[in-house]
């Protein structure tokens, strides 16, 4: 008996996983960590991402900036020259325009693919990004966090102890500094790196699938 429903069980995530694969995916890989061409950048990304975990071989040392703050919705991380904050609120679907395929598969919001679901609307978004560095002000534009949904501060570790996946990092040369966060669930993970160069918001990576 339990081998047959084992053998269903396989049987109906296959139909599904084949169902997806008919649906049409418009997420771009723009900015996947492979698309990098700034070799400096993509050397330090590699050292904490799933995507760059192929060239992650040669480990260099890169800073983190301690967590200080956690709430629901907020998470705070400072040291004594600088301090980023991530927060969260939950997603209005009266706001936004969905578009669906086949009456019944969310594909685009607002026009746009994005991450975070696969093909359900999302219940929570990312509502702000920012960083204090040596007093200024540098705050990730809308842009770089419209598209991506299901953010998610914590997991629970093996020993039941609750972590979290974000983290920041600073670069050797302490000119970049380096948001990171894994966000979504099931097949809508996706990690996503903001990247701060001498105080200027730069670009972001986004990969999934890994």
């Amino acid at each position: 008996m339990r081998i047959i429903i084992t053998i269903i069980l396989c049987s109906c995530l296959h139909n599904l996983y084949a169902q997806y694969d008919d649906l049409p995916d418009y997420r771009s890989k723009k900015d996947n960590f492979l698309k990098m061409q700034e070799k400096d950048i993509r050397a330090d990304v590699s050292q904490f991402t799933f995507g760059g975990i192929a060239e992650s071989l040669t480990k260099h040392r890169l800073d983190a900036i301690p967590l200080i703050g956690a709430k629901d919705d907020t998470l705070v991380f400072s040291n004594d020259t600088t301090t980023f904050q991530i927060t969260t609120g939950s997603f209005d679907p009266t706001q936004h325009k969905i578009t669906w395929y086949d009456d019944k598969y969310a594909v685009k919001i607002d026009n746009h693919a994005f991450f975070g679901t696969q093909y359900t609307v999302p219940k929570h978004t990312i509502t702000s990004v920012i960083a204090i560095i040596d007093a200024d002000t540098v705050v990730v534009p809308l842009s770089a966090f419209a598209d991506l949904y299901e953010p998610k501060f914590y997991f629970t570790d093996a020993n039941g102890n609750k972590k979290t996946y974000c983290n920041v990092y600073r670069s050797a040369d302490k000119r970049k500094y380096y948001i990171y966060m894994l966000n979504g669930e099931g097949n809508g993970r996706y990690e996503v790196t903001w990247v701060i160069e001498d105080k200027h918001y730069l670009r972001r990576v986004v990969d999934w699938d890994f």
